[in-house]
């Protein structure tokens, strides 16, 4: 038998040819080997009663009875609607912005306005993100800025984390104001690559800036907002932890408490890890099904898929 017909000696022929492209990709294989794959074996601490002091292995089966206590628990629908609702808002407000932005400056011709404007709203996105919400406490509180404005308005003053009805909205608004910015270099890539030819021919057609950007903007950029949408789908039900967690209190958990900082409370602050761990492999699930079924959807309505 021939030495290339075995199974594998094709891509380790490739990988001879191609061995410093393949290096350079091995920080990347090792990142995601020891952070995201190699931790998975814990996840069966969810079917366990988990003792530290017992291990993995040593500590006795549970089955699903985690699963079941939280899905009869008390704050199981309370944390699936918030979160849903927070990542629904965000989906809607949140997702579009970047690319209403993007088209927009798209259309700037002076190139100065434009690379000011792409600064400034670059810069938020690398700002700490205990600074931010250090920043959203300070506006928020009665004496704060935001409510400076509404006394100026005539409205009354309110510490607005304290009151429910206003986290989701201060959430979601300063999600957007931080990522709009780092949001659209995706999209204004995705436009620098449409061929200008097409604008060319839309002009001489008779069609304005509106229907060139109907027409030929948007159809250029949507297999990039089909991919980003698949991806925003498979983290619909992760809100971010450490934003909620460093911008909630007790008063508001009936509208900010989401899945993921209930899981921080009991895995964390309870030491109770397989309980945790039962609820943010739920979570984990529901996400991939999420990615899954938005990827199959997407290839059969217009065949831009992950996969």
């Amino acid at each position: 038998m021939k030495l290339n017909s075995f199974p594998g000696w094709g891509m380790l022929n490739d990988i001879r040819k191609n061995k410093l492209l393949y290096l350079m990709l091995a920080p990347v294989i090792l990142f995601f080997s020891l952070f995201h794959y190699i931790p998975m074996y814990g996840a069966i601490i969810a079917f366990k009663d988990f003792s530290p002091r017992l291990g993995i292995i040593g500590s006795p089966w549970a089955g699903f009875e985690h699963f079941n206590v939280f899905f009869e628990g008390i704050y199981f629908w309370r944390t699936l609607k918030n979160t849903v609702l927070i990542s629904l808002y965000d989906l809607v407000f949140g997702f579009p912005a970047p690319i209403i932005l993007a088209l927009l400056l798209n259309e700037v011709k002076k190139t100065i306005f434009k690379r000011s404007i792409q600064t400034i709203t670059y810069m938020p996105h690398f700002v700490s993100l205990v600074v931010v919400c250090g920043m959203i406490k300070e506006f928020t509180v009665s004496g704060g800025l935001i409510n400076d404005f509404i006394a100026f308005l005539g409205g009354e003053r309110l510490s607005l984390l304290l009151e429910s009805q206003f986290f989701r909205t201060i959430y979601v608004s300063s999600g957007v104001w931080q990522h709009i910015g780092w949001g659209t270099i995706i999209y204004l890539a995705a436009l620098a690559g449409i061929d200008t030819e097409q604008y060319e021919a839309a002009k001489i057609d008779g069609a304005g800036r509106w229907k060139q950007m109907r027409h030929v903007t948007l159809p250029g950029i949507m297999p990039t907002i089909v991919i980003l949408l698949i991806l925003e789908m498979g983290r619909m039900l992760s809100v971010g932890t450490e934003k909620i967690i460093l911008l909630y209190n007790p008063t508001i958990y009936d509208t900010a408490d989401v899945i993921s900082s209930y899981v921080y409370r009991v895995g964390l602050q309870e030491f109770n890890y397989s309980f945790s761990s039962a609820v943010g492999l739920f979570n984990s699930a529901i996400n991939f099904t999420l990615v899954v079924g938005s990827n199959w959807l997407s290839r059969k309505l217009n065949d831009t898929s992950l996969w």
